[in-house]
């Protein structure tokens, strides 16, 4: 493994992108190589390096699956238990819905909850207790089980979870079961722990074009109450692959390694299986598992490839940080492992399977407008205007439409452009075959009604 080599290809990707600021580092057995590149902030520069912080956003997931897999192992909770064991104060609209969804529903993302509660009002309580009590309004996306559809709210209520079982605030509970033992020294929660360290700025690039800085630090700041373990976590380089060899090891007596290896194997199929806590895809024949976050201009992903003891991360700043880490792990896996991961060819756009697909869909936060102009199928994905009023912050700006080519005769598709070009999703039919959703990272957006 090459220092400089990695230097080398990390400097090049973070200039083609204009990221700030780029940390990574490659995992292969018992050896680690970081590379970095750019500054903390462009106002008051330090280098970055493999101990900066970053937000890591929704990688935080994987922490708070670990913790219920190690309360698991322990005895101290059942996975395919209702959640109401642990939470009997859990409601939802569908009451009876409420009564099946499992603690495994929670983790690997089937229990049908959408993306996460929306609360306008600054002085909410921020407790997980208010916001399981606040999920009483919530509509279903999908009956229990039936489906994956990413969701913010079933790991919060699986943080609550957590504190109900070990009688601790959640983070506490979090670092003792899991962060402590495992040696994760600057991998927190709160800005307090986090501006005691080196920690990198975001950034968004503004009407003129140029980058300003991404403002409150952390991902969702008004609006999104008790969202900590759904993403409230910030780390480093260093620390993520320890995490990642913690994952590829035998458990270092914090887990058994029979419960580590179920975190990385299937529970629930489709184009993109999930474990616990983990996204699996076969890239170029090989499995990895991954986690992707996105926080406030800043960017992170860790993935692994169990079969060949190998882990590569990357966290980024910037606009397009999300395309420079892509371009990070690809680079890693063809580099290393010769591993190629390729961009699917899209059908030809098809008038008749677009005009299916036109209309808006809508979730709690966001909205999805599919148009068409006759030779493209585009998605434009917006914060919905109540939230931006909400907060008195900046929050992420919308994103360009973007286009979309079906893959094959069925109804997966993937981006063609913009910052999640590669990404891939499907649509979701109801029993007459007629569109009535969109899956954007993960995440299921109900058509709107009419």
């Amino acid at each position: 493994m090459s220092q400089e080599t990695l230097s080398t290809a990390v400097a090049r990707i973070a200039g083609r992108y204009d990221a700030p600021g780029v940390a990574a580092g490659v995992l292969t057995g018992d050896r680690t190589a970081f590379a970095s590149s750019g500054v903390t902030s462009l106002a008051n520069p330090l280098p970055v390096d493999e101990t900066t912080v970053f937000s890591v956003a929704s990688v935080t997931k994987t922490f708070t699956a670990t913790t219920l897999v190690r309360l698991a192992a322990e005895g101290r909770v059942d996975l395919d238990a209702p959640v109401r064991r642990y939470v009997p104060e859990f409601t939802l609209a569908d009451e009876p819905a409420a009564d099946t969804i499992t603690v495994l529903n929670l983790l690997n993302h089937t229990a049908g909850l959408p993306w996460g509660v929306i609360d306008t009002d600054p002085t909410a309580d921020p407790s997980l207790a208010a916001y399981v009590a606040r999920l009483r309004g919530l509509a279903l996306v999908a009956p229990p089980g039936t489906r994956v559809s990413y969701s913010q709210a079933g790991y919060n209520l699986a943080g609550r979870v957590i504190e109900n079982v070990t009688g601790q605030p959640y983070e506490r509970a979090v670092a003792e079961l899991v962060l402590t033992p495992v040696g994760l020294p600057d991998t927190v929660f709160g800005l307090d722990d986090v501006v005691v360290r080196r920690f990198a700025l975001g950034y968004h690039r503004a009407d003129d074009g140029t980058l300003e800085p991404a403002r409150p630090w952390t991902p969702w700041p008004a609006g999104t109450h008790g969202d900590a373990p759904g993403g409230g976590l910030a780390s480093t380089a260093r620390d993520l692959l320890r995490w990642a060899r913690f994952h590829l090891g035998t458990g270092d007596g914090v887990l058994p390694t029979a419960w580590l290896r179920r975190m990385t194997r299937p529970t629930v199929g489709g184009a993109e299986p999930v474990g616990i806590g983990w996204f699996l895809r076969d890239v170029d024949g090989v499995r990895t598992a991954r986690h992707v976050g996105s926080g406030n201009g800043q960017f992170a992903e860790l993935l692994l490839v169990p079969d060949r003891d190998f882990a590569v991360v990357c966290l980024a700043s910037g606009p397009d940080g999300q395309r420079c880490i892509r371009d990070v792990l690809r680079w890693a896996l063809d580099h290393h492992l010769g591993v190629v991961e390729r961009d699917p060819e899209p059908e030809p756009y098809d008038a008749a399977r677009a005009r299916e697909v036109v209309g808006r869909y809508e979730i709690d936060a966001m909205t999805i407008d599919a148009a068409t102009d006759g030779a493209r199928l585009t998605l434009a994905i917006a914060i919905r205007p109540a939230v931006r009023e909400a907060s008195d912050t900046g929050l992420p700006p919308d994103p360009a439409p973007a286009a979309i080519g079906f893959l094959g005769d069925g109804d997966e598709y993937v981006v063609l452009d913009g910052a999640m070009a590669g990404e891939r999703g499907r649509l979701a039919r109801d029993t007459g075959g007629a569109v009535v959703g969109i899956d954007v990272g993960g995440q299921l957006f109900p058509r709107a009604a009419p």
